[in-house]
């Protein structure tokens, strides 16, 4: 019999999981990995071996709703009926938004899960669904242990004037503030830096994939990020605008007819990417197009991600490395070259073989900053600390 952690990630209408061995806290093994897509009207399962080679799948047929207490029923059922024995002995979820109460991973229970529902009016698009993938597990394995592990608690670090907005007491005591987001991913990193660049104190991080977001860190800690109150601000990112003027928000609602929620619709899911391009959300895609729009795209995300970049060289007084990870971050050459061109005068120097090969280090040898590509692993971030945590109690 195998123990093991269940990492889940909880959408709206899909499950993701990642079921990790316990045998070693400061690197559990993964088990394998997979989810329940489409749980609204046509939902299926599937898993995968660690490389990524399927090991089953399951269909339920179009029409058939299936609830997230019932998804999650059927993972832990399928792991601990699996040829390889497993046993769910704990279970740690990716919770977006953790407010003023968390800064760091925290045991669930339901004032906590109560707690953290309500915050839900500040990050819709995330955080009720997170909630209730821990909810429908409660309910399901009454005495598992679990554990929320928040997007936002490694940001908690910043300095108060970054973590503040120039608004009255009374509106910040609501709960607006610079929460920041990515936050597992960037904890991540950071435990990772020291390894391929020891004596890098100044360090930024990019996290670029349908969401995305930029930190810096100061010795490992975050002390700025461009992401703020929720899951809209900062860096355009798939479907999402990115910074937009709130004066630009004023004028479509008063005068181009917009309403809150057609307003919401637009900037979460009809902007970024897909909104300058008009075809695609995809920088696979629009990378390699020539249509102009699509170019136009490229170089507008281009473009956000070196001002931010700049900037925050600016907040740390200077920068010792750069570091991309996540989707676009690992992936795409052409976006790392094009912003290392942009910051030659920062001494970052391409090494365009180097970058081909998605690095790790993608400067040369004499660039007098060095740049590299790092897998971000946020599932692994959040089996450690579950089992961390629950080894503890």
């Amino acid at each position: 019999m195998t123990d093991a952690v269940l990492v889940v990630n909880s959408g709206s209408t899909s499950l993701k999981f990642g079921a990790y061995g316990t045998s070693n806290v400061k690197d559990p093994p993964l088990l394998c990995r997979g989810g329940v897509d489409s749980m609204a009207g046509d939902p299926h399962f599937i898993a995968k071996e660690p490389d990524g080679k399927p090991i089953d799948a399951h269909e339920w047929g179009s029409g058939h709703a299936l609830s997230h207490k019932e998804a999650l029923g059927y993972i832990v059922q399928w792991l601990e009926q699996h040829e390889a024995n497993i046993k769910v002995v704990a279970a740690g979820h990716r919770v977006v938004l953790g407010g003023t109460r968390f800064e760091g991973p925290a045991k669930i229970t339901s004032e906590v899960l109560d707690y953290l529902d309500g915050l839900s009016a500040m990050e819709p698009s995330h955080q009720p669904f997170n909630v209730r993938g821990a909810r429908a597990i409660a309910e399901a394995f009454p005495g598992l242990p679990q554990v929320a592990v928040f997007d936002t608690s490694f940001h908690r670090t910043m300095p108060e004037v970054a973590q503040i907005y120039a608004l009255p007491k009374a509106v910040r005591d609501t709960g607006v503030r610079h929460w920041g987001y990515h936050g597992i991913s960037y904890d991540y990193i950071s435990r990772q830096v020291p390894k391929v660049a020891p004596g890098a104190r100044r360090v930024i991080v990019a996290h670029l994939g349908g969401g995305a977001s930029v930190c810096a860190m100061l010795d490992g800690r975050s002390v700025e990020t461009s992401m703020a109150f929720a899951g809209l601000t900062g860096l355009p990112m798939a479907t999402r605008s990115g910074d937009v003027p709130a004066d630009v928000i004023f004028y479509l609602l008063r005068s181009a007819g917009y309403t809150a929620e057609a307003l919401e619709k637009l900037l979460y899911g009809q902007s970024g990417l897909i909104g300058l391009s008009g075809d695609s959300a995809d920088m696979r895609v629009l990378q390699d197009s020539a249509a102009a729009d699509d170019r136009l795209a490229v170089d507008y995300f281009v473009y956000s991600l070196v001002k931010f970049i700049g900037a925050y060289a600016a907040v740390l007084g200077g920068l010792d490395a750069l570091v991309f990870t996540a989707g676009i971050g690992e992936n795409s050459a052409k976006v790392r070259a094009a912003v290392l061109e942009r910051l030659a005068t920062f001494g970052l120097t391409l090494d365009p073989a180097a970058n081909a090969a998605n690095g790790p280090r993608i400067t040369t040898a004499d660039s007098a900053v060095a740049a590299f590509v790092i897998p971000t692993n946020e599932e692994l971030m959040i089996a450690q600390h579950t089992l961390a945590l629950t080894r503890s109690a």
